[in-house]
């Protein structure tokens, strides 16, 4: 499987950062604006002008912005995160299963962590058995697929089931 599930990228705008590190977590390559400086008043044409470069389709709860995309744009309706994840779900742009294969912070694919990097981790659970860990190189967070991963699972599941996929 390729690092980008259904080969897609996608650009949020900051209304939408909850979105942003759901679609990171299922493994979509994911740019949020809140990434920019903030109070520049021309921050439309730039989230317009990089997803036209980079191809990415650009998420906004903002109508103008999201006429100005045309093609390239989907009006997000809701203001629920999982709504809005089945939103996209409908429009076949995603498919909703936890994948871990990307920072949920910094959008960097994700490694296996080594035993060092989980010992160094002082949030990590104290029970590693039977958990796969997942390092970012870029911010040096450690992810596991424990409790939350099952919790952003059983929240998006209400409408399917959704296969359990690495």
């Amino acid at each position: 499987m390729s690092p980008d599930p259904k080969g897609i990228r996608f650009l949020t705008d900051r209304m939408l950062g909850t979105l942003c590190r759901y679609l990171r977590f299922m493994g979509y390559d994911t740019v949020s604006a809140n990434s920019f400086n903030p109070g520049n008043n021309r921050e439309d044409t730039e989230l317009l002008s990089l997803g036209e470069r980079e191809r990415r389709i650009l998420l906004t709860r903002d109508q103008e912005l999201a006429a100005r995309a045309g093609m390239a744009g989907v009006l997000i309706r809701s203001e629920d995160v999982v709504d809005q994840v089945h939103q996209l779900t409908d429009l076949g742009l995603v498919d909703p299963v936890i994948r871990m294969t990307r920072c949920s912070i910094c959008n960097t694919l994700l490694r296996t962590a080594s035993g060092d990097e989980i010992q160094a981790a002082d949030y990590a659970p104290e029970e590693k058995n039977g958990l796969d860990f997942f390092y970012c190189p870029s911010c040096s967070r450690l992810y596991w697929n424990g409790s939350h991963r099952k919790n952003l699972k059983k929240r998006l599941s209400p409408r399917s089931d959704l296969p359990d996929k690495d």
